[in-house]
């Protein structure tokens, strides 16, 4: 008689989009519209598991046979139906034994000039108190890099601090020694700055402008919210300083967008007003909002239901980028427009991020961590730029990550989209880098619920937007 047909539930999620069903194929994070035939085998299965020869005919005359057995194929390939059969380990490994580093985050200054009450950094100084890397460190570092993935065709340096343009000459020390040195590799070599804009003048600008800086600007939006937390050390607000920067930067800067990181904090939920301020009167390319709910001091920790507001408030504004792209219009809302860029190219990871993979932060010292947000902690860091990767060590810390057994993550929907989410955050908020970010799971299932269902409309609706807008974006 031959086995009988299961539904395999835990591969996949259904979004009605209109009239539509929609299958989010969990796997391998892949969309597509169910069909008559697609939609009763399921529902059918659904109900109880049936025979393949059941299923022919309780679909007789509603479909060609040949159709039926062709969808039935289709679907035990995709492993949405199963008859007993062993299922395909989606991770493929249970250990990380190769790291192809590409990227490396220079923390080039400890010290900073202002006094962000939030801030995560646990190695933050005052000016005068920072602790500057030196050339041969970060020179050291490249060439670990080098070492490390000799095969790679491009490479990107971060600079980071503290705010990084307070060790300007030791910049334009490594911009000058890697445009040489990856060129001499027959390389291409990228540099990436995230800074809070006060020391900025027009002499840098140009400089940065020069060497195509893919830059980010952290400001929290208007006066009266960022004035709350972005201070000087004197206590101060910084709105006014940065505005201006700011104004003389998308004025003069033209080799890259600019785009502008949003911290949202205890009180701050209205991420429409801080968008419109930042995208329409600033005229920054694209915003992104970071919400935080397990800083070390948990005055600035968003609430439960101030979380469940920020998402509310970033649907509300995702609805806005729908109608935008709707018309042929970008506008900028890097938090949707990077869901939806993950849909479209079918990103499955196994793990959350670059972190510790392909990417690497290299402290004041020279000592290996995980990430940016990770020097100066507690975390055991992964070697030095002079003897280079401790790579048991960080394949043993990665490959907690790649076991989900015993956890939320085994059966989520969206487990190859968050991978268990943010080291740090879990971290600050558990004490364990491994543990799932639990807090956020409902949220997040909800967030990527709307994504498909934006993604959805525009591809059916104007497929040119993601063409043009969508597509392009993993080339840069």
């Amino acid at each position: 008689m031959g086995a009988r047909f299961n539904l395999v539930e835990r591969n996949l999620h259904e979004v009605q989009v209109g009239d539509d069903r929609m299958l989010f194929h969990i796997p391998t994070s892949s969309l597509f519209a169910l069909d008559g035939a697609c939609g009763d085998i399921i529902d059918l299965l659904r109900e109880q598991a049936q025979l393949p020869s059941e299923l022919m005919g309780r679909l007789d005359g509603r479909y060609p046979q040949q159709d039926i057995s062709d969808t039935l194929r289709e679907l035990k390939a995709l492993e949405l139906i199963n008859d007993g059969s062993p299922l395909t380990d989606e991770i493929g490994t249970r250990r990380v034994d190769q790291f192809p580093l590409t990227t490396l985050v220079l923390n080039v200054n400890t010290g900073c000039n202002l006094s962000c009450t939030y801030c995560y950094k646990e190695d933050l100084d005052t000016p005068s108190a920072g602790k500057r890397m030196t050339f041969e460190t970060a020179r050291d570092s490249v060439e670990m890099l080098i070492r490390e993935s000799p095969d790679e065709k491009v490479y990107t340096i971060v600079f980071f601090g503290g705010e990084p343009l307070s060790n300007r000459p030791l910049i334009e020390q490594m911009v000058e020694f890697c445009e040489a040195r990856f060129a001499e590799l027959g390389k291409r070599v990228e540099f990436v700055m995230t800074t809070n804009a006060t020391l900025l003048n027009e002499d840098t600008i140009d400089w940065l402008n020069a060497h195509r800086f893919g830059l980010s600007v952290s400001i929290d939006g208007p006066k009266a919210i960022h004035d709350k937390n972005r201070i000087t050390v004197g206590g101060n607000g910084t709105y006014d300083v940065v505005r201006r920067k700011v104004e003389w930067l998308l004025k003069r800067y033209d080799s890259r967008p600019v785009g502008a990181r949003v911290t949202l904090t205890r009180g701050i939920t209205d991420v429409e007003q801080i968008w419109d301020h930042l995208f329409n009167e600033l005229g920054f390319a694209e915003v992104g909002f970071a919400p935080v709910t397990s800083g070390d001091i948990s005055d600035f920790n968003l609430s439960g239901e101030e979380l469940i507001e920020v998402f509310a408030s970033m649907k509300r504004l995702g609805a806005r980028y729908l109608e935008a792209a709707l018309e042929h219009r970008n506008i900028g809302f890097s938090n949707l427009h990077q869901l939806i860029t993950d849909i479209h190219e079918g990103h499955k990871k196994a793990l959350p991020c670059g972190a510790g993979l392909k990417m690497l932060a290299v402290d004041h010292e020279g000592e290996l961590n995980l990430c940016h947000r990770f020097t100066g902690s507690s975390l055991p860091t992964f070697g030095n730029v002079r003897e280079g990767v401790q790579h048991a060590q960080l394949g043993d810390f990665l490959s907690q990550r790649l076991d989900r057994t015993d956890t939320g993550c085994h059966d989520c929907r969206i487990r190859n989209l968050c991978s268990g989410g943010c080291y740090h955050e879990s971290y600050a908020r558990y004490g364990d880098p491994a543990h799932p970010t639990y807090h956020y799971c409902d949220l997040m299932r909800d967030w990527v619920d709307f994504g498909i269902q934006v993604y959805s409309r525009i591809m059916a609706a104007n497929p040119a937007f993601i063409d043009q807008y969508i597509t392009p974006r993993q080339a840069h």
